[in-house]
């Protein structure tokens, strides 16, 4: 292939599907022996993951490297924004926390963070055969225009070519595609060579028209119109997903609180698609239900999230849950809230501070200034010694009598978490406690569950994108797809898709 080929998708919302084409679009091409990378220059997620090199990136951009046949690494997504309240966030740049900054605080730091975007584009167009980049949001934002670093400003600056992406279940898709075309300057609508229109249900014969009219009215092509694709399951970017299982006998009744700032939700994976876990989140004013096995989640502002939980009427729930005998999880932030007191003498995620833990286990955490970051193997603590696969991302340091006995013993020789003298309760600070499948067995054993039925998470996530990938050979125009691409690249990718 000649130098490499560049392809932006960009959306006219949020949610469109640009994480799901972009994952599509690097299976398809991996598949035809094209040597591709994902990008994102800047993402906003809570749900995040740890690389190759030791750093931290939105977990979409792992899965698209995962979908690519990569390893992730920190230029997949050179620019991370963690929120930590409605107007800051933390900064990551090159999966390293730089700071905390505030919106107005970051605007004026975005000259910087664009610096480092191009420094990881250079270097991943210097290795591979393609990039695929995706945008964030939508790029007719005007608000958000000046300094753009995500959308059109990175298009601009890399000189690359863009197809648009509209979700057509949200209704008013044509609206949407024309209006993002038409707020954008000259030069940007150059860029943009063609649309996709996501998640289509119906009748196509009756969409033609509208097609018809589309392409008309724009000059630009409409590349294809891809179906609904019930029951996929793909790591959500940041919002709470819709993963999901045909249920069969229900054998655990499983409730987790839906933290204004959840962090890395995609712990529960797991348990949401296995078919004989009834699980459900529950947000802010919702009854807290009677549940076999509850779930404290990671969260980016522990503190904060506490006193959520408190003011919810978590305490009580989770203390009537125990008297009864049922059994209580925490993963990272959710471990923290189960000790007696957390500290924030730094200001880390928010004011200066201590706040009170449910006092659960006799442990103390506080949040350090520097960011634990790995990749993690071990063993459950647990009857039968099940094999844990997981990563670690905090910042909070646990220390306690609890800690003597461990929930997780590392590979590298660390004990990790706790459990309770009675066996009630579990903490660790492993993301993806619940993926490998022995472990999810376990852990659902020690709940309540005898002979649970054995749910793969990792063989489900890849069937899954060789299902999008099918899908998007098949109701994609490959051809338009590779001329999108630009005349030098075209004849390459056009061979690599088919």
């Amino acid at each position: 292939m000649p130098e490499c080929a560049t392809l932006m998708v960009q959306g006219t919302t949020s949610d469109a599907g640009k994480t799901t084409l972009v994952a599509g679009l690097a299976r398809l091409l991996a598949r035809g022996g094209c040597r591709v990378a994902p990008f994102k220059p800047q993402n906003m997620a809570l749900n995040s993951a740890v690389t190759a090199d030791g750093g931290e990136i939105g977990r979409a951009q792992a899965l698209q490297a995962l979908a690519a046949g990569v390893a992730p690494h920190t230029d997949f997504n050179p620019v991370l924004l963690k929120p930590a309240t409605d107007i800051g966030a933390q900064v990551i740049i090159h999966g390293q926390v730089t700071s905390t900054l505030s919106a107005k605080d970051y605007h004026h730091y975005k000259p910087t963070a664009m610096a480092a975007v191009m420094q990881s584009w250079g270097r991943l167009t210097a290795a591979y055969d393609c990039v695929l980049v995706e945008g964030a949001g939508s790029p007719a934002e005007i608000n958000l225009r000046d300094r753009d670093i995500a959308n059109m400003g990175f298009a601009e600056a890399a000189d690359c070519p863009v197809v648009l992406v509209a979700d057509i279940d949200r209704g008013g898709v044509f609206a949407h595609l024309v209006g993002t075309l038409e707020l954008l300057s000259p030069s940007e609508q150059a860029r943009v060579k063609g649309f996709i229109i996501n998640r289509f249900r119906g009748d196509i014969g009756l969409l033609q028209s509208g097609l018809d009219w589309l392409e008309a009215r724009t000059g630009r092509p409409v590349i294809g119109v891809l179906p609904y694709l019930h029951g996929l399951f793909l790591d959500a970017e940041d919002a709470l997903g819709d993963a999901r299982a045909e249920k069969g006998e229900i054998a655990l009744r499983v409730v987790a609180p839906a933290f204004p700032r959840i962090s890395n939700h995609t712990d529960l994976d797991a348990l949401r698609l296995h078919p004989q876990v009834d699980f459900r989140w529950v947000g802010p004013g919702q009854p807290i239900p009677p549940a076999d096995l509850i779930v404290l989640p990671g969260s980016k502002s522990v503190r904060a999230d506490r006193a959520w939980m408190a003011a919810q009427g978590w305490d009580d729930a989770i203390a009537r849950h125990l008297r009864y005998g049922g059994k209580v999880i925490g993963i990272c932030g959710g471990f923290q809230m189960l000790g007696a007191h957390i500290h924030d003498p730094r200001g880390v995620e928010g004011t200066p501070g201590s706040s009170d833990g449910l006092g659960i286990f006799d442990m103390e955490t506080t949040l350090a200034a520097s960011k634990q970051l790995a990749n993690v193997t071990g063993r459950l603590c647990l009857t039968g010694d099940a094999g844990v696969r997981g990563y670690e991302i905090h910042m909070g340091v646990s220390r306690g009598a609890a800690l003597a006995r461990p929930a997780v013993r590392f590979d590298d020789g660390r004990d990790d978490g706790a459990i309770s003298a009675d066996d009630q309760v579990l903490g660790s600070y492993a993301h993806g406690l619940f993926d490998a499948p022995e472990a999810l067995h376990a852990l659902l054993g020690w709940a309540g569950v005898s002979g649970a039925q054995p749910v793969d998470v990792a063989a489900r996530r890849q069937a899954d994108l060789d299902r999008l990938a099918d899908c998007l050979a098949e109701y994609l125009d490959l051809d338009r797809l590779a001329q999108c691409f630009g005349d030098t690249h075209a004849a390459a990718i056009r061979a690599q898709l088919a």
